[in-house]
């Protein structure tokens, strides 16, 4: 029979003595969930250096640097491209006079989250685009866009996560194919209801074949903050989540990789 040492004795009661307290509040938190909501959907994919990115290199590579078996602890150095993974484009993406990531409120990453199904007119063309009339139809079924929710796109894209050739999808010519916002849709949310962002399931806020990224200059622009390659959005209802977006707090950031939330009843 193996002999437990000291030292690995005095790791797994100090192991368990500091689970102990998280595992308490954690009970209490998921007893005080039904005040507000009942379910936390999280919207964030893992990242990993395999993970797709626009650009089509890796947006990650982890270095060990100490070991617990050799140190006594474990530390990695990531170097870490700030847009890789479901993470928030910060306005100083687009513009050098715009907000960075760490000086964007705090209360404007807490929005009511109202979802765009285009999933199905995505599955005939790799191309779909939000559209004016998808956001009025929305309103049709559940009132007035709510002031300073954000606004994502459902397109299915997420399912295509597991093989980065299909996610990117890009043609011959070079071009990548997926959905996005279209521009009048991003206009349309801008000048004529009080939005705070918009996010999507896929690389970018717009489609595929976008060269010049009108619907970034514009939203970033107007100093709002996007949100890109988000999950799990099939299993949200359209209108009544929160979401909670966990944006790095990093000085002069134009962006950085967010662990994203939905809070449902």
């Amino acid at each position: 029979m193996r002999q437990l040492s000291r030292r690995g004795l005095m790791r797994g009661v100090t192991a368990m003595a500091a689970t102990a307290p998280l595992l308490a509040t954690a009970a209490r938190a998921s007893q005080s969930l039904g005040d507000g909501f009942s379910h936390v959907i999280d919207l964030t994919h893992a990242i990993d250096p395999d993970f797709p990115t626009y650009w089509g290199g890796s947006g990650l590579d982890i270095e060990p640097v100490w070991s617990v078996d050799k140190d006594g602890f474990a530390l990695n150095i990531w170097h870490l491209w700030e847009h890789t993974g479901t993470h928030l484009d910060a306005p100083l993406h687009y513009y050098a006079d715009g907000l960075s990531l760490e000086a964007i409120p705090a209360m404007d990453l807490v929005t009511p989250l109202v979802v765009i199904d285009i999933s199905q007119r995505a599955d005939h063309n790799n191309d779909a685009e939000v559209l004016p009339k998808d956001i009025l139809e929305w309103e049709v079924r559940n009132g007035p866009l709510p002031v300073g929710c954000c606004v994502v796109m459902r397109s299915g894209w997420e399912t295509r996560i597991a093989d980065p050739l299909r996610y990117r999808n890009v043609d011959a010519e070079g071009t990548m194919h997926f959905p996005g916002f279209g521009l009048e849709a991003a206009r349309f949310l801008l000048e004529q209801r009080q939005v705070t962002g918009i996010g999507s399931d896929t690389l970018s806020l717009e489609y595929g074949p976008s060269r010049d990224f009108p619907v970034h200059l514009l939203w970033l622009g107007a100093g709002r903050w996007g949100l890109e390659n988000l999950t799990k959005l099939a299993g949200l209802p359209e209108a009544g989540a929160t979401l909670v977006v966990g944006a790095p707090k990093v000085a002069g950031a134009t962006g950085g990789p967010s662990r994203v939330f939905a809070l449902t009843n």
